[in-house]
C-alpha cells in the first residue's frame, strides 16, 4: 500500500491513511460504506462512540473475512450513555465484536472529567488490560497536551485534529509539539477547502498542482496531509474517490508546491477572521440599534 505506515511513540504502527466513518449514519447504509472501503483497500477504520456505528463497523469487519490483525481499529470515548472511560471500552469492544482496539482515543479534553490527569490515568489502565493497543487523544490543544503530559506515565500515541490548509496556521504549534514529543497527528477534514470553501485562495495552487501531476485536487490535498506526517482519515460514499484516495499515496509534491498550498491556505484564514471580525460587529451594531428601538418606543409609549 503506497500509503505506508507511521511508528507510533509506544512501538505500535499505524496505516498512514484510515476511513472515517464520521458522516457515514448507522445502519445498512453504514455497513455498506465500511465493506466498500475495505474492499477497495482500506485496512484502518475510524469510528467513535458519538457515531453510533460502532456495531455497522464491526459488522463489516466481521463480513469482511479479514484476520483481526490485518485491520487497524480506531474509536473514542466519547462520553456518552452515561459511561466512564472503563465502560465506554467495553461496550465498544461489544459493539466492534473484537477484544481490543488498536488505538482509543479521548475525543475531546472537555470529555477528560473529572481532570485531565485523571482521565489519563483511566486509559493507561484500559491499554494495560489490553482493551487497546495504544491510547491517544483527538483535538487536544497544546495546553491540554502539556497538562496531559506532566502526569502521564504513558505519553499519548496520537491526537487527531482538524487539519487542512485554511487551518493549518492555526494548528501549527499543535504540530510543533507533537512533533516534539513523538505524538503522531491525525488529520481529520482535510478536504474542507474542496468540499465546504470552494473558490478560496488555495484553489490556485492546488488546481495548478493537479494538473501538473495528473491528479484530482483532492488527492493533492491528501498528498499534502502526508507531507505534514499526518495520518488521514478521511471518507466517501463513492467506490471511484476512494480508490483516489489510495492512490493519492504515490504523489510526491515538491517542497515549492507544499509552500505554494501553505501560503495560500494562510491568506485564506486571514481573510475568514476578517469575515468574522466583521460579522461580529455587524451583529454587536444590529443588536444596539435594536435595543436604541425598544427603548424609543418604550419611550413613547410613556408618553402617550
Amino acid at each position: 500500500m503506497p500509503w505506508g505506515e507511521f511508528k507510533l511513540n509506544d512501538g505500535n504502527t499505524i496505516p498512514a491513511i484510515a476511513f472515517g466513518t464520521w458522516t457515514a449514519g448507522n445502519g445498512q447504509s453504514a455497513i455498506d460504506q465500511v465493506d466498500q472501503a475495505i474492499s477497495v483497500g482500506f485496512d484502518h477504520i475510524d469510528t467513535a462512540q458519538s457515531y453510533r456505528n460502532e456495531q455497522e463497523a464491526g459488522q463489516a469487519l466481521h463480513e469482511s473475512g479479514l484476520a483481526r490483525e490485518d485491520v487497524f481499529i480506531t474509536t473514542k470515548f466519547s462520553g456518552r450513555d452515561g459511561l466512564d472511560i472503563e465502560q465506554a471500552i467495553d461496550a465498544s469492544l461489544k459493539n466492534l465484536g473484537v477484544k481490543y482496539v488498536d488505538l482509543y482515543l479521548i475525543h475531546h479534553p472537555r470529555l477528560a472529567q473529572p481532570d485531565i490527569a485523571t482521565a489519563w490515568a483511566k486509559m493507561e489502565k484500559v491499554q494495560a488490560e489490553g482493551k487497546a493497543k495504544s491510547i491517544g487523544v483527538s483535538n487536544f490543544g497544546v495546553a491540554d497536551l502539556q497538562t496531559l503530559i506532566s502526569s502521564a506515565k504513558v505519553k499519548p500515541a496520537a491526537n487527531q485534529i482538524l487539519l487542512h490548509p485554511y487551518v493549518y496556521a492555526q494548528q501549527a504549534p499543535i504540530l510543533a509539539f507533537a512533533k516534539l514529543h513523538g505524538i503522531v497527528i491525525e488529520a481529520y477534514s482535510a478536504l474542507i477547502p474542496l468540499t465546504h470553501q470552494p473558490g478560496g485562495p488555495v484553489d490556485k495552487p492546488v488546481n495548478a498542482i493537479a494538473q501538473r501531476l495528473n491528479a484530482s485536487p483532492d488527492q493533492v490535498l491528501l498528498a499534502w496531509v502526508r507531507a505534514k506526517g499526518a495520518v488521514a482519515v478521511t471518507t466517501s460514499r463513492k467506490k471511484s474517490r476512494l480508490e483516489g484516495y489510495l492512490a493519492a499515496g504515490d504523489l510526491a509534491l515538491t517542497p515549492a508546491d507544499i509552500a505554494a498550498i501553505d501560503a495560500a491556505g494562510a491568506i485564506g484564514y486571514r481573510r475568514q477572521q476578517v469575515r468574522s471580525v466583521v460579522k461580529r460587529v455587524a451583529l454587536v451594531a444590529l443588536a444596539g440599534a435594536f435595543a436604541f428601538k425598544a427603548a424609543s418606543w418604550v419611550v413613547s409609549s410613556r408618553c402617550m
